[in-house]
């Protein structure tokens, strides 16, 4: 529970990058999409998934990096928990390439007025596909599958915000 406790902390920490742009950029999609400005649209999105990418990139190079002395703060108390702690967020840091793209993708459709689009992805992303994959992934990974449940969880959101994104580009003309 402790190394647990201990990674959901540095997730937040890390994921607020993504938050912050999302909510950031939502007024300026909004905007244009509003203004009916089409290819500022598409360029918006394109400029948008590049940066999270790079961004998921860098912040799963940082967590790999940062993993053991952020155990350590957290845990070093226990040389075995900061063990296992590190080992975790380790895993737990292949989110990182993921998740923005799902936080990203619901704010864009919030910003294009579909709440209904932006709330089943938040709703997977958080709620179905974690309580799924950590009820199931434990019994073939053992404690990884606990480490890994959140990135799997991400992966099978990004399916739907791919998904999403594709099948709504002609009703809001960012294609």
């Amino acid at each position: 529970m402790a190394a647990y406790g201990t990674i959901m902390y540095v997730n937040f920490i890390f994921i607020a990058i993504f938050l912050g742009y999302s909510i950031g950029s939502a007024p300026i999609i909004g905007y244009h999409y509003g203004a009916g400005n089409h290819g500022e649209l598409k360029n918006l999105l394109r400029m948008s998934l590049s940066m999270v990418g790079v961004c998921g990139v860098g912040l799963m190079l940082l967590a790999e990096v940062l993993a053991a002395p952020l155990a350590n703060i957290f845990v070093g108390y226990d040389s075995a928990l900061a063990a296992m702690t590190c080992h975790g967020f380790r895993l737990y840091a292949i989110s990182f390439l993921i998740n923005g793209f799902n936080i990203f993708g619901s704010a864009f459709f919030t910003a294009l007025s579909n709440g209904i689009v932006s709330a089943t992805i938040s709703f997977l992303r958080t709620l179905v596909f974690q309580v799924a994959v950590v009820l199931t992934l434990p019994i073939v990974l053992g404690i990884d599958g606990i480490w890994l449940a959140v990135a799997v969880a991400e992966a099978l959101t990004l399916v739907i915000t791919v998904w999403f994104l594709v099948n709504r580009k002609k009703q809001y003309h960012y294609a």
